[in-house]
């Protein structure tokens, strides 16, 4: 309990630290680092499983499998990056989505309820390895010279104001690109961690208060809130391999 004056223990900064659980090779990991591993393992785990051993009569969990793999090849590549281009870079687009996905979900699981994406290093490694792939697939696909038209927006027929566009698109799409991207998974799973730890604190508060009406309300709003957050944690992890997959195809289409 807080020391605010009214025993409430309000949610903030804290609720996303975590102290050490175990120590291996002299490396410490905390419930963040724990949890992501623990994705990792199931993403490769299940996929491992349903594919490993392919029948041409898919068995259940095949079946699941197959509906996922294509719901991001035929939804989020095919529909951005079209068939021919896109085919090579579905196996990376579904390991994101995935991945981000099962690290949303942690946050309404019993005993872990915490989403990983909500500490901003996670987002910011995954954006960073979609801009590393948009920086070398510019590059390798139109050399220096169309890299630079292609990051800075070049276009003779804007006249004079092509130098300050030129400015504009290229700190956007070297800086703020990145960035954004990163941002957008984190704020949304962050925002919605925090309003589920308030509801969930106020409950029981109000509960040890015998206020129970108002425990009742604050627990049908925990309810509620877990229910938008699993949409939200699906959305979130749709948009951001949505966005990793416009930003190739921006990568690969000739400058004009």
């Amino acid at each position: 309990m807080s020391d605010n004056g009214c025993g409430f223990p309000a949610p903030g900064l804290h609720s996303f630290l975590f102290q050490p659980l175990f120590t291996v090779g002299g490396y410490e990991f905390n419930k963040v680092m724990l949890l992501t591993l623990i994705t990792t393992f199931l993403v490769i785990g299940f996929f491992w499983a349903a594919f490993g051993k392919a029948k041409v009569v898919p068995g259940k969990l095949q079946m699941i499998g197959e509906a996922g793999y294509d719901f991001v090849r035929r939804g989020i590549v095919y529909e951005t990056l079209g068939k021919r281009e896109g085919e090579k870079y579905v196996p990376f687009m579904v390991s994101l989505f995935f991945f981000i996905w099962i690290m949303n979900v942690w946050s309404v699981i019993p005993l872990a309820q915490f989403p990983v994406s909500s500490v901003i290093a996670v987002p910011m490694v995954l954006a960073a390895i979609v801009w590393i792939t948009w920086i070398s697939l510019t590059f390798k696909r139109h050399g220096f010279v169309g890299f630079f038209k292609n990051i800075t927006g070049y276009d003779k027929s804007l006249g004079a104001v092509l130098p300050l566009v030129m400015l504009i698109e290229f700190f956007s799409n070297l800086l703020v690109r990145p960035f954004t991207h990163a941002v957008r998974l984190f704020a949304n799973m962050f925002a919605g961690h925090l309003m589920l730890v308030m509801f969930t604190v106020a409950s029981w508060y109000l509960l040890n208060s015998w206020m129970i009406p108002a425990a009742g309300v604050s627990f049908v709003m925990t309810m509620a809130m877990i229910c938008f957050e699993l949409f939200v944690q699906a959305v979130q992890a749709y948009v951001f391999v949505l966005l990793a997959c416009s930003y190739i195809q921006g990568a690969l289409a000739e400058h004009h």
